[in-house]
């Protein structure tokens, strides 16, 4: 399936409501072709991948996952853990966007299986850069394996 015939969709796992409507923003806003789910924190997030509950049954399997660290019920840390250990789900490149510069969250992210690390920029233009780069590299120049045929 080439990039032109499958929309990418991207799994938003963010509990803070102004943060997820700046992702949201700056999607549209730099134009990145994307179609874009939320989810509150990583039990939705999990409950989302594996189609839980009736307000799931007939979710799309996400391209990439962005993942804030500090939630509630089920933090972006074991959702990492338990997502990497799941075989039909632990192909999903999972980027870590959080408020967190500390450097014992970075190495904890990449040990648990994320695919990148970035910290949110407090000023409003770079945050929207930032979006922007992050969708050029996972849109534009990453080489993804090709979903299931079956859209799981």
């Amino acid at each position: 399936m080439t990039k032109e015939s499958h929309r990418f969709v991207i799994l938003l796992a963010e509990d803070e409501l102004a943060d997820a409507h700046l992702i949201k923003m700056a999607i549209a806003e730099n134009r990145i072709l994307a179609d874009l789910y939320h989810v509150v924190d990583g039990r939705e997030a999990l409950d989302y991948l594996q189609r839980q509950g009736a307000q799931f049954a007939r979710a799309i399997r996400p391209d990439l996952i962005l993942l804030d660290l500090n939630m509630p019920r089920m933090d972006g840390r074991e959702f990492l853990a338990a997502i990497k250990h799941l075989p039909d789900l632990r192909d999903i490149p999972v980027v870590v966007v959080t408020t967190s510069e500390v450097e014992r969250d970075v190495v904890a992210s990449y040990d648990l299986g994320a695919a990148g690390y970035v910290t949110k920029p407090i000023d409003v233009v770079q945050f929207m850069a930032a979006i922007r780069d992050l969708g050029n590299y996972w849109i534009d120049l990453v080489r993804l394996p090709k979903p299931p045929a079956d859209g799981s």
